[in-house]
């Protein structure tokens, strides 16, 4: 099987142009690693953390001796293989492995349950699965049920029980592989690796990424705002399986023969913080939620932040509030971008010296934005339309999910994101929240991510989510559910206090008619606010 997708981008697009982006018919996506090698950086730091160093020599050897391990198995060209990884060495070992001999990685969320482990198996189709020792007892009869997995491969560890019908100790069985592996001949426009959707609105959907993808990201985004030298470090707090850490902690040091440090476990500030200064990383990189929990917490005051030289944010609106507490804290100002697992990575962002407070940022060179209304007409600065993407990093398809790839994905490439923006007449783009959650409060329309953005630049609030709510007889009403800063406070008072602020900073008609108070906002498996779960409370 070599499974050869048409890329929906056409080849010689504007984006490509504009930053001069060319790759040889025949590629293959290991070579962000290995060509390390062939720049002389082999001796160079690649990894550093609490789990170990690796150079880029050692590490290119584990990988081989991962893609020779994969092939023993009996697996054929495409055949897909499930990571269930934390941020150790093993991950790009055997991410690249996989990759190098042909095979196409799946990057699962480590915090999935037997239930929705079992999907991706047979959704996936994947023989072979990796997966941390803690993890095994995830692998049960649920999960292993009606799928083709054949062989557990156990990292980090002893193999403990598991319903696999065959599980191997990684650290033994990869002595017995050489490490030196030529890489397949794999076009640019093969599968390389998958990632899956949140499914917070459905199913997952699989993210089909191609061979060329890590290399394109890197030219648009990677040289335009990080701006990499070989002796940077990155520290990437979201995890690897999540696009934003994957590009962060893999795709973009490597690319530049930088290093990466990787930070297994729950990432808990006192963690956080000791790792920041005893490995001395020069690019950090978080989520608006982890640079609330930092700012607010213990021992904050007393952290090393001088190694660093840029800090990033993605995934969600950073409020003016973290964003001036992280500043006093390390003297660096948060650089926010954003992007989507559909792009790969981030396609607008500000930039050090170039930025404004409650941007997404300006449009990433390799990527041509555009606004339209509902009825596809482009609209112009400073109106309301909703964002269209494309870059040459984009996703071709859902894997058997035609129905939804029809829906997002678009003619010629351009990925309907659903998000409503607005371009000032700078080229900054603000978000003003999904094209779907619009609703109308005593008869007047409210978009709550405005009125949870008000409220989350209160001095006494740590964190909120906004949301409309049904009432018994049908009629909608706004609800937030806050963290306050303190922990003990009147809620009576404390809820006066807030919808009277927003009523003073918005509109009288668009303040919370109710708001819940709670210790800490419930997080998804890649950092976000879990709203699916704040709207069950």
């Amino acid at each position: 099987m070599t499974p050869e997708i048409a890329d929906r981008v056409p080849p010689d697009n504007p984006g490509s142009r504009e930053i001069n982006f060319a790759i040889a018919e025949r590629y293959n996506a290991s070579r962000v690693l290995y060509d390390n090698l062939e720049k002389g950086f082999g001796n160079r730091l690649a990894l550093t953390g609490p789990a170990g160093e690796k150079s880029y020599a050692e590490l290119c050897g584990d990988a081989a001796r991962w893609g020779h391990g994969f092939q023993s198995l009996g697996l054929q060209r495409g055949d897909r293989v499930l990571l269930f990884l934390d941020d150790t060495p093993a991950y790009p070992a055997a991410f690249f492995g996989a990759v190098r001999a042909g095979f196409v990685p799946l990057l699962i969320n480590t915090l999935t349950p037997p239930d929705l482990l079992q999907f991706y198996l047979a959704d996936s189709g994947a023989k072979v699965a990796v997966s941390e020792a803690e993890f095994c007892p995830r692998f049960d009869a649920e999960a292993c049920k009606d799928t083709a997995l054949h062989t557990l491969i156990v990292v980090n560890g002893e193999v403990a029980a598991h319903a696999a019908p065959k599980a191997i100790g990684a650290e033994a069985w990869l002595t017995e592989f050489p490490s030196e592996l030529a890489e397949a001949d794999t076009h640019r426009n093969e599968m390389a690796f998958w990632m899956y959707s949140s499914g917070s609105t459905g199913r997952p959907k699989g993210i089909v990424h191609l061979q060329h993808d890590m290399a394109y990201s890197n030219e648009a985004f990677a040289k335009n705002v990080l701006k990499l030298g070989a002796d940077d470090i990155c520290f990437s707090v979201p995890k690897i399986f999540f696009a934003y850490g994957f590009g962060n902690a893999i795709t973009f040091p490597f690319s530049a023969g930088a290093a990466t440090l990787l930070l297994p476990g729950q990432p808990k500030p006192a963690a956080i913080f000791e790792a920041i200064g005893r490995y001395r990383p020069t690019l950090f990189f978080g989520l608006p939620t982890l640079y609330t929990t930092l700012t607010k917490a213990d021992g904050a005051s007393a952290g090393d932040f001088s190694s660093l030289r840029m800090s990033l944010s993605a995934a969600e609106v950073l409020s003016n509030e973290v964003s001036s507490g992280w500043k006093a804290l390390t003297g660096l100002e948060i650089v926010e971008g954003l992007g989507s697992t559909e792009a790969l990575h981030i396609y607008l962002s500000n930039h050090q010296g170039n930025k404004k407070p409650g941007a997404a940022g300006l449009r990433v060179p390799g990527y041509e934005v555009v606004l339209k209304d509902k009825d596809g007409r482009e609209v112009g600065d400073n109106e309301e339309g909703i964002l269209w993407v494309r870059g040459d990093s984009a996703t071709p398809l859902y894997w058997n999910r035609p129905d939804k790839t029809a829906e997002t994905i678009r003619d010629e490439g351009w990925i309907y994101t659903g998000d409503r923006f607005v371009r000032d007449g700078d080229g900054f783009y603000f978000f003003r929240g999904r094209a779907d959650d619009l609703v109308k409060i005593s008869g007047q329309w409210v978009y709550p991510l405005e009125v949870e953005l008000c409220l989350a630049d209160h001095p006494d609030v740590r964190e909120c989510a906004v949301f409309a709510a049904e009432l018994p007889d049908r009629r909608m009403t706004l609800k937030a559910v806050v963290v306050m800063n303190q922990g003990a406070f009147d809620e009576g008072k404390a809820t006066r206090q807030l919808q009277d602020y927003v009523k003073a900073k918005l509109l009288p008609y668009k303040y919370p008619r109710e708001i819940k108070f709670i210790g800490e906002l419930p997080k998804t498996g890649t950092g976000k606010i879990d709203r699916q779960a704040v709207m069950r409370m």
